[in-house]
């Protein structure tokens, strides 16, 4: 045991050093299929001698370990008993005794765990976490209330369900006595210990976690435990939103637990406020005047910045609140509130100029993004914007007079015209800043572009002599009212915003790049994009050179990828003019090729090599018609290294462009390099890491087609059939596994599947028995019609099915043709789904012998199938269109660890008869050929099996 901690204490120390990471998480990998590896872990965390760094690499590994192997999709666990068993015994007690660090990642495994086994596989849980909880020794109670906080927390974004209810009624039966009776002797230990720095602040973080559970256990209902105790509980509350102590005067920077603990109590606040205000009501204005003193008395220090932001969250939750709102209703109020509380707020601080110096990158994360929900100006704004809501007319005249006061001195001071522009940008708009089209709806008091004209039009076109802030404020006012803008004065504001790109200042040309792209985004009413390829093809090489030689300056792995905005606006300036990149296609592949090899050393911001490789994607999808080759060619050398090198972050990029540029030409031959491909396709290893699996199944189906020779003389038909039912087995894979066989059946002969196609049946009818789901149901009717559609020619046809499905099984084929295969094809709604459902059917009625002979009812049931689809004769167009290519949303893009699809490689709807251009007149054509090849018989059938109706109808096709 001591020689395999020691064995994995040495990987786990290797993946921190970049040059032997890969090699080092490989060997972590094939570890992890060994028996009892997550408990060699956590020997590993609770080994003090071994260094921290270590044991906190453990407990990551733990973590994420736990997240993909405890259970199965089903929730069946995929360790031994013994293991979990020993885990749970364990992990409690481990998380208690661990430094912070290590506590943060273990109580997140035990959230995982949580997730699957609380509370009925584990309902000792919580009477082991009671039992631990210590009235004198602060260490323990907080290690228990971590692990407690970790469980309940999942509630707070949960919808109610009665499995939700009982679990929290479970929770509380056995904790929420404890609980109470914890709250007292907290408050009982920090009175007590008023002078003892170390215990007061122990002390204090056990209050910041019982208002925080206090938050958890009150998220979705009003438990009766609290609102019994809800008037004590509110003089503890009240008690510490206007508790000081000098122990806690000093740092500027950091929050200390008496701030963390102020904040904690207004979120609860504004959940009280926000969801029980009935019972909340007696004490809220108790509160208000506690908050507002509060927010006038705290300096503009960044330790309070948190403390800030909830208490001014919790301010526009009373503000919502009709019966309170009107508390800020006077004139002198709200000058009060502006004065007091927004403009202290919202003004710029030297700690906002250091950050916009000297951590750029941070400065437009915080400002754009809304990842500054908790900073002092998002949350004052909001604050400001729920009083407009209220009161417009009034709020806009009060806040206007400061606005014209502080333009007044603008042209001396820039700060005081910041603090203008900012607030004129908070009141105008209404609602948020959307991400698709900026601010949506405009206080009818104002007028924006005449607004811009005066005061901030010249910040914008100015050369010189303005402060960056100030033309970063320009731009953000371009970009915020981006859709009040009319097409024409779009046109006069975009050259001196490109213009922008060129400023040495790394904010300002970044935000040029962020209103650029965003622009090139906007739609019209009608759907349309608002500059189109011709209003920018002129511009686009110099702009695209500019850009990528901004990303580019610094060749650092880190550094290069550090500004996803860049690379998302050279994406977007690339899918608006489509294939008129062709005459620089080979210097924009110079640089995307470039970065790809330099980032690939040291994937860091998912963000940024997301949008890179949708920027490539976009080559490939406009100009792979005309360039697939060369695109190829280029391609292969990074491509190829990306697989080599296993860049696990990259690899279902590089299948997912891949399998484009295949499906981009089908008739073209497999080129050798893709053959090189198909042997290691077709090991199981690509296909154990989770994020691969979308890309590497798209990617095999599109090469299906094109290697049928290949696949056939290396023997690999069956390793590939082997991957189809291991997808299959998956719920979130069995649409992958679907894709992998119809480009099977498709592509392969009858007597070359024939071996194989019982037990493909066998595994697809084994589904179909249990609760299929309705995309389930789909795709196999969409495998049927395809097998169906191929016919003789191929060697299949509907007859070929049906002797494999009655060879498993005597008369299984009856009831799953007229349950599922009929009635599923009447719900398909896209056209090429229809369209195989037509051809399908036509090849049934005209070629096979089983409804020609035993299935004669099914026949009429057949043909008045394929009557109602041609009803809505299915119109399939092929090509790309101009339609907007939208990316994902990247915010939730894991580490490797996830999948995202590349919009720019979308696999449209697949069409396996694109020859077939018009329905109606094919089913008439084959129609009339089969009839004169049977002698008639169709027309036989026809009079015999249907109604005199649909003769009729059928008889159109067969004139």
């Amino acid at each position: 045991m001591a020689a395999e901690i020691g064995h994995i204490a040495q990987l786990l120390d290797a993946t921190l050093d970049q040059h032997q990471h890969r090699k080092a998480e490989n060997a972590l990998r094939q570890e992890e299929k060994k028996p009892n590896y997550s408990l060699t872990l956590l020997n590993i965390v609770a080994s003090s001698p071994l260094p921290p760094k270590t044991r906190l690499a453990a407990a990551l590994a733990f973590k994420n370990f736990i997240r993909l192997n405890y259970v199965d999709e089903e929730g069946n666990y995929k360790l031994s008993q013994d293991e979990v068993a020993t885990i749970k015994q364990e992990l409690v007690g481990l998380m208690i005794s661990s430094p912070p660090n290590i506590q943060t990642q273990l109580g997140e495994a035990i959230s995982i765990i949580a997730d699957s086994d609380f509370w009925k596989r584990w309902d000792t849980l919580i009477q082991d976490l009671v039992s631990r909880l210590s009235t004198t020794d602060y260490k323990v109670t907080n290690g228990v209330l971590e692990v407690a906080h970790s469980i309940f927390v999942r509630w707070r974004p949960l919808f109610q369900s009665n499995d939700l209810y009982e679990e929290i009624n479970h929770v509380l039966s056995i904790f929420g006595e404890p609980y109470i009776r914890m709250l007292s002797v907290v408050d009982q230990q920090i009175e007590a210990n008023r002078s003892d720095p170390t215990a007061l602040k122990g002390w204090f973080d056990t209050l910041s976690l019982l208002v925080k559970i206090f938050y958890d256990l009150s998220c979705q209902d009003l438990p009766p435990v609290l609102e019994s105790n809800l008037g004590p509980i509110a003089a503890i509350l009240l008690k510490y939103l206007s508790y000081s102590n000098q122990i806690f005067d000093g740092d500027d920077d950091e929050a200390t637990a008496l701030e963390t603990v102020k904040a904690d109590v207004c979120e609860v606040l504004q959940l009280y406020t926000t969801k029980f205000d009935d019972d909340f009501n007696t004490y809220a204005d108790q509160f208000t005047n506690a908050v507002w003193h509060l927010l006038s008395t705290v300096g503009p220090e960044k330790r309070y910045d948190l403390l800030v932001s909830k208490a001014l969250h919790f301010l526009t939750a009373i503000a919502s609140v009709p019966r309170h709102a009107q508390n800020f209703s006077s004139e002198e109020t709200l000058g009060q509130v502006v004065e007091k509380v927004i403009l202290p707020n919202v003004a710029l601080r030297e700690s906002d100029i250091e950050m916009f110096e000297d951590e750029p990158i941070e400065f437009i994360r915080r400002d754009l993004e809304g990842s500054d929900t908790d900073s002092r100006r998002r949350a004052a704004t909001d604050f400001l914007r729920k009083l407009l809501e209220n009161f417009e007319m009034l709020v806009t005249q009060v806040v206007f007079k400061y606005i014209n006061h502080y333009l007044g001195i603008g042209g001396k001071d820039w700060k005081a015209k910041d603090t203008a522009v900012y607030l004129f940008l908070a009141i105008a708009a209404k609602g948020s800043v959307t991400a698709a089209q900026g601010v949506k709806t405009v206080n009818q008091y104002v007028d924006v572009v005449d607004f811009f004209q005066k005061n901030v039009a010249s910040d914008l076109v100015a050369d010189e002599g303005v402060e960056p802030i100030s033309k970063v404020d320009a731009i953000k006012y371009l970009h915020n009212f981006r859709s009040q803008l009319s097409k024409e004065q779009w046109q006069a504001a975009f050259e001196p915003l490109i213009k922008n790109l060129a400023s040495t200042n790394y904010v300002v040309y970044t935000y040029a790049a962020i209103a650029v792209e965003r622009v090139l985004f906007l739609t019209t009413d009608a759907g349309q994009p608002l500059f189109s390829r011709t209003d920018i093809e002129p511009f686009a090489k110099g702009l695209l050179e500019h850009l990528f030689n901004l990303v580019e300056r610094d060749p650092s792995p880190a550094k290069l990828q550090e500004n996803e905005f860049l690379m998302r606006c050279i994406m977007r300036v690339l899918i608006v003019i489509k294939d008129g990149v062709a005459p620089i296609l080979d210097g924009i592949l110079d640089h995307l090729i470039n970065i790809t090899n330099i980032i690939k050393a040291n994937p860091s911001n998912p963000r940024f090599y997301y949008y890179h490789f949708e920027a490539v994607g976009a080559l490939v999808r406009y100009c792979a018609a005309t360039s697939g080759a060369k695109l190829e060619a280029r391609l292969w050398a990074p491509f190829s290294s990306v697989l080599n090198e296993e860049v696990t972050e990259f690899v279902p990029y590089v299948f997912q462009i891949f399998a484009a540029l295949l499906e981009a030409d089908r008739s073209s031959a497999l080129s050798d390099n893709f053959k090189t491909l198909i042997t290691p396709l077709t090991t199981p290893t690509v296909w154990e890491t989770r994020g691969n699996v979308p890309g590497c199944a798209r990617f095999l189906a599109a090469i299906i087609p094109k290697a049928t020779g290949e696949i056939q003389a290396g023997n690999q038909l069956e390793p590939v059939l082997g991957i189809f039912q291991q997808l299959l087995s998956g719920k979130k894979t069995e649409q992958n596994a679907f894709d992998i066989l119809e480009a099977i059946v498709g592509s392969f002969q009858g007597p070359v599947l024939d071996q194989y196609f019982g037990t493909i049946l066998r595994i697809v009818f084994a589904k179909l028995q249990g609760n299929p789901s309705d995309s389930y149901k789909s795709r196999f009717v969409r495998f049927y019609h395809l097998v169906s559609a191929r016919g003789f020619e191929a060697g299949l046809g509907t007859d070929y099915f049906i002797k494999h499905a009655e060879a498993l099984q005597a008369g299984v084929f009856t009831p799953i043709y007229l349950n599922i295969i009929l009635q599923t094809t009447s719900q398909f709604a896209r056209p090429v789904d229809r369209k195989l459902g037509v051809i399908s059917f036509t090849k049934t009625l005209c070629d096979s012998t089983a409804f020609a002979q035993r299935y004669q009812k099914g026949w009429g049931f057949t043909c008045n199938n394929l009557l109602d689809l041609l009803k809505n004769a299915a119109k399939v167009t092929a090509g790309v269109g101009d339609e907007i290519v939208t990316e994902a949303d990247v915010d939730d893009i894991g580490f490797g660890i996830g999948y995202t699809p590349l919009n720019t490689c979308k696999r449209g709807p697949r069409d396996d008869f694109v020859e077939i251009t018009n329905v109606e007149t094919w089913v008439s054509g084959y129609m009339k050929a089969a009839d004169q090849r049977h002698s008639g018989a169709i027309v036989k059938f026809a009079d015999e099996r249907l109604s005199p109706e649909a003769k009729q109808v059928l008889a159109t096709y067969l004139q």
